[in-house]
């Protein structure tokens, strides 16, 4: 008999897509369906759940079926998906209630700004890790409850259930048998507490949310039901569940302390392994749940950059350089060696660990023999000095985790240039691991999914099924290196002004 295999499904922000995995690690098949995205009003961003729940089903099916493997070798099913975005349903319908609102929208940004005032936000904090942001579900939910008609009240007499993407496609495949998350999408709501990894009463009364609308928290890897016969043409177990940036996290093999990784997507996502020890940030760096298994939490910092390959897209699209990401990294490559210029492209403002939304990008640094290609490498050195500065956050709130072995495990649309890797490597002074494969966000839920059914002995035998990848390291003199990150922060100082 074949060895059997394992089935990602991984929900997105712009797509839906499923893959089969080998038990090394290798993609046998996979399918996607597109996802629109609607924008009723200025700073709201929506999603239709029922379009994300027919196409969960069809992708998986789709997978399955270019993988030229029968159902019943599909050993386990792992869930990924985009952490904050939330959807309420009729618990007897199935029906949701109101689109979903997705972790972009900023509708509730008036919400927060007020439970900031009224200074609760320590104590948020204290208790989730977190930052008050309309990135966070909580005050989503409660803006369902207030703003659709009848939402409140039915859902304090249990009509109403609510959840996260990957709660939305459990409760779907089961057939509503199964109401459940796990715990790194659940510390993602602003109404879990890490500590005691239980959904927190008080954290419910601050943000007004029934506790009847929660789903059981999970471990990663965990029996979270098996899906209808009718899904894949026999019942199939679902046994692993984790959000994207901590699916990431599994599929990079970043499951001890002092291990991280940077998703280089249109922003960027560091997480780095704390272990077991809850880190406290000064530098308002987020406090997030890298994974529990068994039972066991490990922690992790958190840190995002806005604008990361969007800086690249604004080359294009406001610069006028046409050819995509690999025309910019040709002329890039071009540049004078020390011109001097500076980009900031704080387009939205500026993430951690300024988090200044007032900020506006800038170029600085011009002089008569800058051109295209200046600003074009400044740009892109811009990605690789705002991870620094993340880096030099991280080191600041948990010096213990960073050893010399550390290094910086990267993924994402711009791990795919081996000259951004080495620019990295040089401005970060950390050894870069580049992976060589892209889709390590549904191969971590395929890998959790993997030790919740038995595949793999346990999650260090599982992160050990994933493909290998090129070590880069920094090629420049220090002197260059703190040159240019001295640049970068005195060009930061300006902007925040």
């Amino acid at each position: 008999m074949a060895d059997p295999v394992i089935l990602a499904l991984d929900q997105g922000t712009t797509s839906t897509r499923a893959i089969v995995f080998d038990l090394t690690g290798k993609p046998l098949a996979e399918a996607s369906r597109p996802l629109r995205q609607s924008y009723p009003h200025d700073g709201w961003v929506e999603h239709d759940a029922e379009e994300i729940w027919t196409a969960c089903a069809a992708v998986l099916r789709e997978a399955v079926s270019k993988s030229g493997r029968p159902a019943n070798e599909v050993a386990a099913i792992g869930i990924t998906n985009q952490r904050e975005t939330v959807v309420i349903w009729d618990k007897a319908t199935g029906r949701p209630i109101h689109p979903a609102i997705v972790w972009q929208d900023r509708r509730t940004a008036e919400a927060c700004e007020a439970l900031v005032r009224a200074g609760v936000e320590p104590r948020v904090t204290a208790v989730t890790g977190l930052l008050l942001d309309p990135y966070f579900s909580a005050t989503k939910i409660a803006w369902l409850l207030d703003n659709v008609p009848g939402a409140r009240d039915r859902a304090e007499r249990g009509e109403l259930l609510a959840g996260t993407m990957d709660c939305w496609a459990i409760w779907n495949l089961t057939g509503g048998a199964v109401h459940a998350t796990d715990a790194t999408n659940a510390c993602r709501t602003l109404l879990f507490d890490i500590e005691t990894q239980d959904w927190s009463p008080e954290m419910l009364e601050i943000f007004e949310v029934p506790a009847s609308l929660l789903p059981r928290v999970l471990d990663c890897a965990d029996d979270f039901g098996m899906t209808r016969p009718d899904i894949l043409g026999l019942p199939a177990p679902i046994r692993g569940v984790a959000g994207d940036q901590q699916a990431a996290m599994m599929g990079q093999g970043c499951i001890h302390p002092g291990e991280m990784k940077a998703t280089y997507g249109t922003g960027c996502f560091m997480l780095l392994n704390t272990g077991e020890a809850r880190p406290t940030s000064g530098s308002r760096l987020l406090t997030t749940i890298a994974a529990r298994v068994g039972g066991r939490t490990t922690y992790a910092l958190e840190g995002s950059i806005f604008v990361a390959g969007a800086a690249i897209q604004w080359l294009g699209e406001g610069l006028g350089l046409t050819g995509g990401p690999a025309a910019a990294e040709a002329l890039a490559r071009t540049a004078r060696a020390g011109s001097g210029v500076v980009v900031v492209p704080a387009f939205t403002g500026l993430g951690a660990p300024w988090w200044d939304a007032e900020a506006r990008g800038a170029i600085f640094g011009l002089t008569r023999d800058a051109g295209l290609a200046e600003i074009a490498a400044a740009t892109f050195d811009a990605c690789a000095l705002q991870t620094r500065d993340l880096i030099e956050a991280m080191q600041a709130d948990a010096p213990e985790a960073f050893g010399e072995a550390a290094e910086l495990r990267i993924d994402g649309g711009m791990s795919r240039s081996a000259w951004f890797s080495q620019r990295l490597a040089d401005l970060t002074d950390l050894p870069v691991f580049r992976v060589n494969y892209e889709e390590t966000t549904a191969l971590g839920a395929a890998l959790y999914a993997g030790v919740g059914a038995g595949v793999f002995a346990d999650v260090e035998s599982a992160a050990r099924a994933r493909p290998g990848g090129e070590r880069l390291v920094s090629a420049i003199d220090t002197h260059a290196r703190e040159s240019a990150y001295a640049r970068w922060l005195d060009a930061v100082a300006l902007v925040r002004c």
